[in-house]
């Protein structure tokens, strides 16, 4: 290096090393640096503009949590199967509002016989825009709480359980059972998401998460097939089971307990 020039370089913005200020691309992470060499005064040396540029460093940041980079906590992501239930609940509300599908065909209308996948479709139908506004601000919330403590997968067998097995009990045990929308889903949500927060409580320790919050939802969610014909109560208190069935394995399991 010669003593007239001064020690110049320039801080990758995706790798963070310090690389010539007389290149492109980087060399460790092949990122580009610039869209073409910088300009060269007389001496060889960058010019000006291209030495206060040189020493500005980068501002620090954080970037998004990897999966596995922090033991306990998940990778940050989006809620895409509880965003997927509740578009799947409105476009089927829209559908059986307009009379493009049949009631019937959708939900649980005196025993299934042979048409027993109609507990699958049952938890997406509504015909009541309260009593879908009521369950699916419930399953929105719930499930993007579940979906990032646990995963989709865990999201989707809690959902099935309170869902679908509410309703199959509903429909196996009930004389001529009449039942539709997600109560016994969201009922199970709330209960897997509340159980290690209960837990703690139990221990003694503070919790971050509101309690009576949820317990003010639950009471609603109970209380739905009062004022809702099609929110059988069998399906919301097959949900309740489900979810404390699932959630407290799952609660020891996340806390090695």
């Amino acid at each position: 290096m010669s003593s007239g020039g001064p020690d110049l370089f320039v801080i990758c913005k995706h790798c963070g090393s310090e690389v010539s200020p007389y290149i492109t691309e980087c060399p460790y992470c092949g990122s580009r640096l610039r869209k073409r060499a910088p300009k060269l005064d007389r001496e060889g040396r960058p010019a000006e503009k291209e030495r206060r540029r040189a020493r500005r460093r980068p501002t620090p940041s954080l970037g998004p949590l990897r999966r596995g980079e922090i033991p306990g906590i998940r990778a940050d992501g989006r809620p895409y199967v509880t965003i997927a239930v509740v578009v799947a609940s409105l476009v089927l509300f829209v559908l059986l509002e307009a009379s493009a599908v049949d009631l019937i065909d959708v939900a649980i209308v005196g025993r299934p016989d042979g048409n027993w996948w109609h507990v699958v479709t049952a938890p997406f139908a509504y015909v009541s825009s309260g009593y879908a506004f009521v369950a699916l601000f419930s399953i929105a919330i719930f499930g993007w709480l579940v979906e990032r403590r646990h995963g989709p997968v865990v999201l989707a067998l809690l959902f099935l359980a309170g869902g679908a097995g509410g309703m199959a009990v509903a429909a196996a045990t009930e004389t001529f059972p009449t039942a539709l929308g997600g109560n016994g889903a969201a009922l199970a949500l709330l209960v897997a998401w509340a159980i290690p927060d209960v837990r703690e409580l139990r221990r003694g320790n503070e919790v971050d998460g509101d309690l009576l919050g949820a317990a003010v939802f639950g009471v609603v969610l109970l209380l739905l097939p009062v004022a809702v014909e099609w929110a059988d109560p069998l399906a919301g208190a097959t949900g309740v089971v489900a979810g404390a069935l699932l959630g407290y394995p799952l609660a020891r399991l996340r806390d090695g307990r």
